[in-house]
């Protein structure tokens, strides 16, 4: 299309409406907004169930070894839905990661087993993210065990980004393992005006940059709020896309290809 469009310009018009065609083109490319919302720490409690009257395009990170991590992956692959393992990690405050998590006096052999078993619990992720994992991820040692995990099974890296000082990304990218960073926390105050507040900043980005990712949690305020808003969205110029969504890769934008070695 993009090419037939420039031909015809070409041959009935000349050279200067040819590249003005281009110009708008290019023009509409850089002014396209997307968003990818992936809702974290799935698989607790029935309840968060009703996190599936989301759109399928938003992601679920769900827990392993949790009570529903086999079944909410199974029911999000039945809606077409990208599915993570939302993978427990050390933090630096020391708190409980939660069943199956990696911490920092693992040797290669224990982190490569946990993700393996992590991995059979919710058996149709395609990526993973950190739970936590503000201590391990500046790690270069198990983050490059995991990195190896994941390029061995075809699956992508989203760094949550719970600290700065995060090496995660930058591993993944040494690995060949297609990355991305988190860029805003949606919910970490659960209240409807911070919520709106944060669904704002990833907008805003999304529109300055292209493309932005947002994380948030199957909280009732959440889910209440990212009903309503999601619709919003043809009205702000954003669109909601799955991370699997099979865009051209560009500067601003980021997809996942099983087949590719993308790595944004």
């Amino acid at each position: 299309m993009f090419r037939s469009k420039l031909k015809f310009a070409n041959t009935r018009q000349g050279l200067l409406p040819s590249l003005f065609v281009l110009l708008s083109l290019f023009s509409l490319h850089l002014n396209a907004a997307e968003i990818v919302i992936v809702i974290d720490d799935m698989g607790n409690k029935a309840s968060e169930k009703r996190a599936f009257d989301l759109p399928p395009e938003v992601v679920f990170s769900i827990l392993p070894h949790t009570p529903y991590s086999t079944k909410f992956s199974e029911l999000a692959e039945q809606q077409n839905r990208d599915v993570m393992l939302h993978m427990p990690m050390e933090a630096l405050s020391g708190l409980y990661m939660g069943p199956g998590g990696l911490s920092s006096n693992m040797d290669k052999a224990q982190i490569l087993e946990s993700l393996l078993a992590a991995q059979k619990t919710v058996p149709n992720a395609i990526g993973l993210n950190n739970h936590m994992g503000s201590k391990l991820t500046q790690l270069s040692y198990p983050m490059q065990a995991t990195m190896e995990f994941l390029s061995r099974n075809q699956m992508f890296f989203l760094d949550s980004r719970t600290t700065k000082f995060s090496k995660a990304e930058s591993v993944a990218k040494s690995n060949g393992v297609p990355s991305m960073r988190r860029h805003v926390f949606l919910d970490h105050v659960q209240k409807t005006t911070n919520i709106q507040f944060q669904f704002a900043r990833l907008l805003r980005k999304a529109k300055r940059n292209g493309f932005a990712i947002g994380i948030a949690h199957p909280h009732e305020v959440t889910l209440d709020f990212l009903q309503k808003a999601l619709q919003e969205l043809p009205n702000d110029g954003v669109t909601l896309v799955s991370m699997s969504h099979g865009l051209q890769p560009s500067d601003q934008q980021w997809a996942w290809n099983p087949a590719s070695q993308l790595s944004r």
